[in-house]
């Protein structure tokens, strides 16, 4: 079927080629016209505009939308809804907040317009692998749009998860999920690297990729990593977040559940940007205060 791609970085670029290896038809725009160029040589169709893109596609229309999550994927949703018509469909395949797209559903819904919001997974390994797709839309939607989620992921790597909202609430969770799993291995690495053993850690994480209970993805990646570098030493200990550990921890402080592995893990993270943490100097003047214990003076430049 035809869709029309609206972000041409690399998940919308390989997401087109997967769609066209497919047998699909796609029809791609992005702010770069080199992005657009690109793509068209490898046998899409170039949009110049959001308006030439609109008009090379046939009734009813599908346009996903794969742009950083935030002002521009607003700006986007809003234009499209200016353009397109009663019966067309908008996807959101970025890491929008599910509050977002419950909102955005509704203001669709009154122009005739479906949104479907879905949260992919698969990263840069998405073009051979596949990518997992958790999808928040009406029924009806879902079966039209449905060839398009099984050209993209891999067998039984999609799903209905349930209304408009649902598909990237499932995705904040996921994500949340990660952030725990990340650190969980992150810790674990550490401990071996600083005991007394001389532990190969490539060695180790190749050995459990094999049989063990804590094989993953992930842990291939991890795998890999080290046996390019053991030392990771072209890397800053610096670990940035994307926001969706911190929309998963507001959601469980709203409904009062539990998540103390996400919210340490979102913590470490916030704790790997401080060159210098005034908490610890708290805690050094406390201990120096009731009891005297020694203390680690800053040293002076």
């Amino acid at each position: 079927m035809q869709i029309g791609m609206v972000g041409l970085g690399k998940m919308g670029a390989n997401m087109s080629r997967r769609l066209m290896a497919g047998g699909h038809e796609v029809v791609g725009f992005d702010v770069a016209p080199a992005a657009v160029e690109a793509l068209a040589a490898e046998g899409a169709t170039g949009a110049g505009t959001l308006g030439d893109l609109v008009e090379a596609l046939g009734a009813p229309r599908a346009v996903w939308v794969m742009v950083p999550a935030g002002e521009i994927t607003e700006a986007t949703i809003k234009d499209l809804a200016e353009l397109l018509e009663a019966g067309d469909a908008i996807i959101d395949g970025g890491n929008s907040r599910y509050t977002d797209s419950v909102r955005r559903a509704g203001e669709l819904s009154a122009k005739g317009i479906s949104f479907v919001d879905a949260g992919t997974s698969g990263g840069i390994w998405g073009l051979e692998e596949g990518f997992c797709l958790m999808v928040g839309s009406t029924e009806e939607s879902f079966e039209r749009l449905e060839p398009i989620f099984a050209t993209l992921a891999p067998e039984n790597g999609y799903a209905r998860v349930g209304a408009p909202g649902a598909g990237h609430f499932t995705k904040m969770v996921h994500n949340g999920v990660e952030y725990a799993l990340m650190q969980g291995y992150a810790e674990g690495f550490e401990l071996m690297k600083s005991s007394e053993f001389d532990i190969d850690l490539a060695q180790v994480s190749e050995l459990w990729r094999h049989g063990s209970v804590v094989r993953s993805w992930l842990l291939d990646l991890a795998a890999h990593a080290l046996s390019v570098d053991p030392e990771l030493s072209d890397l800053s200990d610096h670990v940035d977040d994307s926001g969706e550990g911190r929309w998963t921890l507001q959601t469980a402080i709203e409904n009062a559940v539990p998540i103390p592995a996400i919210a340490a893990a979102l913590f470490a993270r916030f704790a790997s940007r401080q060159d210098e943490s005034f908490s610890g100097k708290m805690l050094s003047a406390l201990r120096r205060e009731f009891g005297g214990h020694a203390i680690h003076p800053k040293e002076k430049d």
